[in-house]
């Protein structure tokens, strides 16, 4: 779905809906504005193949195959809030889904690696947030229960599928004073927690209701 002529221009369509998600998105109480920024750069569409210009930009997760979502705006941005990125900061995203997610912490933070279980997902965000321009990220096929070891530590880790506990291997990859945003739960409902590390002690704080896909793998859940 090409939206952008020969000169780089976005489609204005695009450009409005954005907008108009992101004042959304402020009237829901996401109120930092390097995240609203972040939002606003992210070119949603290009995320969501198969669907229009107006549900990329509506304020809801949709299908993206695979038995997947991307999902909704509001929750990126609050996770992305929640974690509390600065300029310099390494992130590890868990679970890279469309892309989209990485694409917008790519805006906050210095470096973004992003751990994906599923090969086509994988391979199609690779492309997506290769031809959007996104340099600093990198997507990597693994079992991101067990996060990515190699690139350890993080300043912050970002799981986008719920865990019927906090895996410890995704503390262990956390920086001194490292943050952790993941949904922990059941298959069903989950609670949004994080999990902030300090020397060798760790403290966790619940931040709301969510529902997400399983984590699976080692250290989420068994299988689908």
């Amino acid at each position: 779905m090409e939206t952008f002529d020969d000169q780089g221009s976005e489609d204005p369509r695009c450009v409005g809906l954005r907008a108009a998600l992101v004042e959304e998105l402020r009237r829901d109480n996401v109120a930092g504005e390097q995240v609203l920024a972040a939002m606003a750069a992210v070119p949603r569409h290009l995320f969501t193949p198969g669907h229009t210009y107006a549900a990329a930009y509506e304020n809801r997760p949709l299908p993206i195959g695979s038995g997947q979502t991307i999902s909704q705006p509001l929750v990126v941005a609050w996770m992305a809030e929640a974690a509390g990125i600065t300029p310099g900061d390494r992130v590890l995203e868990v679970g890279t889904g469309s892309g989209y997610g990485a694409a917008v912490l790519a805006e906050l933070a210095d470096e973004v690696i992003s751990v994906e279980r599923i090969n086509t997902l994988a391979d199609n965000a690779r492309w997506v947030l290769e031809q959007v321009g996104y340099d600093n990220v990198t997507v990597v096929t693994s079992n991101g229960s067990v996060g990515w070891p190699h690139g350890a530590p993080f300043d912050v880790i970002v799981v986008t599928a719920a865990s019927p506990e906090v895996p410890e291997s995704l503390i262990s990859q956390l920086a001194d004073g490292g943050r952790l945003v993941i949904p922990v739960g059941d298959r069903f409902s989950q609670q949004l927690v994080r999990v902030r590390r300090q020397g060798t002690t760790t403290a966790t704080e619940d931040l709301g209701s969510v529902a997400f896909v399983p984590l699976i793998g080692e250290q989420g859940w068994e299988s689908g």
